[in-house]
């Protein structure tokens, strides 16, 4: 597969490809995805040296995210053969019913050739063979990827790995697809063979991309994973109990990956004179960030936050990791304290009394998580129902850097954590890129294979109102 800029060729491969990658079974898309697996870990060494040298994130690091990618994919083709994300019913025709009704049978089906944006920051996990690409392709949508400038060597190299690894599994040609270049992601959301887009990036860049995809003549679904703050609140018996533990808490997430993952804790609410601010400790100098233009940005944003009346250092350095504090009177008077996403190690500590707390947490935007630390005798539930119509996931006494690939998995957020309601980890990643399409009186030959009576792909489906499970599952 050779790497262009002109996407009209990918894009056309893609969209001669998808009816076969729509209409291969379950199992043969589970096969490809295994395919592409086993190839990837057989590179493991040449791809996470590659890796590092253009991330600088470190061997160990990079060597458990390319086990994480590979179990991945094995993950979504036990999706797609388990079937059911398919969302299959049934209802035989009733003469006797009011009114009548007709045999209807429905079920999800592919929407065709997905564009994915590649991310910086996890350059296996996150990018050319990641969850996006994985969970496409085991529902039968082509993937188009457009690479992350940020690791140029290893997007071709993966790339080149896959699509070896797709034509010998028999996967229709054109099914998988890269292209590079800035000019590429415009034209990828606004061509008219693109079915629906995944991103994950920056507020800024995710909101023009997603302004182009509801700008087109016919607008597309653009699921976008943005910035997030994600707050975390501790409550006064947690800080008093444990709050030098909690510090040490903070700091390893804040600095995991150099603060450079979505889910990092930003904002931390803490009591006044609390634990937490008197024992955190930050030091050393910035490692080297994943792009000179991160970098750039981290050192704008410190600038920024620090030029805020009422903020403080009290840990690390400005040139580096550090640790700010505000009072809660602070942060109401600026709310932009609480919106803004500064990617990189740093964490705003708000002091809080009172009712403060409460006033400030009305000000917090979406955010892909929030954190509640607290003991029994803490007001939680107060603070958990308010904070909850926030986030996508609630975390209670951990810390929110570390996603695990599940089934009850989500990852995402009210706006501007993302752009839709559907998440880009876990199992119901795979509802992104599928649509529902019903079948009224259709002869059975007609029929897709999982909607005929005989169930050919053994799928879980509800008949007539009732869950009916294939022989595998039942019992």
């Amino acid at each position: 597969m050779s790497v262009i800029e002109d996407i009209d060729p990918v894009m056309a491969a893609a969209a001669a490809a998808a009816p076969a990658a729509g209409a291969a079974t379950p199992a043969t898309r589970a096969g490809w995805l295994d395919a592409v697996a086993k190839a990837l870990d057989a590179c493991a060494d040449e791809l996470v040296g590659i890796a590092d040298r253009e991330t600088r994130l470190g061997g160990a690091r990079l060597s458990g995210e390319l086990v994480r990618t590979t179990n991945q994919l094995r993950f979504f083709g036990r999706i797609a053969v388990e079937g059911s994300y398919l969302e299959v019913c049934i209802d035989h025709a009733d003469p006797a019913a009011v009114p009548p009704r007709p045999d209807l049978r429905r079920m999800l089906r592919p929407l065709g050739p997905v564009a994915v944006f590649a991310a910086s920051n996890f350059p296996f996990a996150f990018s050319v063979a990641g969850g996006d690409t994985a969970s496409a392709l085991a529902v039968g949508c082509p993937v188009v990827v457009k690479a992350h400038p940020g690791h140029p060597e290893l997007s071709r190299r993966v790339a080149g790995i896959m699509a070896a690894a797709l034509a010998d599994a028999g996967a229709p040609d054109g099914v998988f697809g890269m292209v590079e270049g800035f000019e590429s992601g415009p034209a990828l959301v606004t061509h008219p063979t693109t079915s629906a887009v995944a991103f994950t990036g920056s507020t800024a860049g995710g909101r023009a991309l997603f302004d182009l995809a509801v700008g087109r003549p016919d607008p597309i679904p653009f699921h976008g994973e943005l910035g997030s703050i994600n707050p975390v609140v501790v409550l006064s018996a947690a800080d008093a109990a444990r709050g030098g533990e909690l510090a040490d808490g903070l700091a390893a997430s804040m600095l995991s990956g150099v603060g450079q993952f979505c889910t990092k804790p930003g904002v931390v609410f803490v009591p006044r004179r609390s634990k937490v601010e008197s024992s955190i400790r930050v030091t050393g100098p910035l490692p080297t960030m994943l792009t000179p233009a991160i970098q750039a940005a981290f050192e704008r944003g410190i600038a920024d936050l620090i030029s805020t009346p009422g903020v403080e250092v009290i840990c690390g350095d400005p040139g580096g990791p550090v640790v700010l504090a505000a009072d809660d009177v602070a942060v109401i008077r600026h709310p932009a304290l609480l919106r803004t996403e500064v990617f990189g190690p740093v964490t705003l500590l708000v002091r809080y009394s009172g009712e403060g707390l409460s006033e400030a947490l009305r000000l917090l935007e979406g955010s892909l998580t929030a954190t509640v630390h607290a003991e029994p005798s803490d007001p939680v539930e107060a603070v958990s129902a308010q904070l909850e119509p926030l986030v996508g996931r609630l975390l209670f006494d951990g810390w929110p850097t570390g996603v695990a690939v599940a089934w009850s998995q989500h990852h995402g957020g009210p706006w501007p954590a993302s752009t839709s309601q559907f998440t880009s980890v876990g199992a119901t990643a795979v509802r992104r890129f599928l649509r529902p399409v019903v079948y009224q009186s259709a002869p059975d030959a007609l029929l897709p294979p999982a909607l005929r009576e005989h169930n050919p792909w053994g799928i879980p489906r509800r008949v007539d109102g009732r869950i009916d499970l294939p022989p595998r599952m039942a019992g």
